[in-house]
């Protein structure tokens, strides 16, 4: 904690070594944060940069009494939800109506007899309508609770919650698909 407290001194200061440091600590980890929410590295890349324009300008804001790896993460949620709001190409697909189920985008494992693991799971969130992604997201992954949720997005609490359980819903349809498929095959081959 105290090499943290001496980088974020370090880049107050204006060293552009320290503040070359603190980038690269965290951006790996925070461009797979900007990637949960985006449709593309490209995007997620985009939003990493303008993310870290951020925590640098907010640095003195940072009071070191949390991690600075939250912080920094919490940023970086904000920036990427602001980016959904404002490009264009995802204004159709980020609906939050409780009337509107959206589209689903198929769901086809290359390989259904390896098992699932992080990175398998994470694809499957990626393939949820938007909307539902970026509530699962907020909530499942980042902990946000409905009521922030709801402030963050601008839509009722009981909405963020039916999003949530739908996107639940279908995560869990389609790993027990999954978990069906790979019986069926194995069965099949005894």
């Amino acid at each position: 904690m105290t090499n943290e407290h001496q980088l974020v001194r370090d880049c107050l200061k204006g060293k552009p070594a320290a503040q070359k440091a603190l980038y690269e600590q965290f951006a790996a980890q925070m461009l797979g944060v900007c990637y949960r929410y985006t449709k593309s590295m490209n995007d997620a890349e985009d939003v990493l940069q303008e993310g870290f324009v951020k925590v640098f300008h907010y640095l003195a804001q940072f009071r070191g009494e949390g991690d600075l790896g939250a912080w920094i993460r919490r940023i970086m949620v904000t920036t990427a939800i602001n980016y959904l709001k404002k490009n264009s190409r995802y204004q159709y697909d980020l609906s939050f109506s409780t009337d509107q189920p959206g589209y689903l985008h198929p769901v086809s494992p290359d390989n259904p007899e390896v098992s699932l693991d992080a990175k398998q799971l994470a694809d499957l969130v990626r393939q949820l309508p938007p909307g539902y992604q970026t509530i699962f997201n907020l909530h499942a992954i980042e902990g946000y609770t409905h009521v922030e949720i709801s402030a963050m997005l601008g839509i009722h609490e009981g909405t963020s919650r039916s999003q949530y359980a739908r996107a639940r819903s279908l995560l869990m349809n389609w790993l027990q698909k999954e978990s069906e498929s790979i019986k069926s095959t194995h069965y099949a081959r005894s």
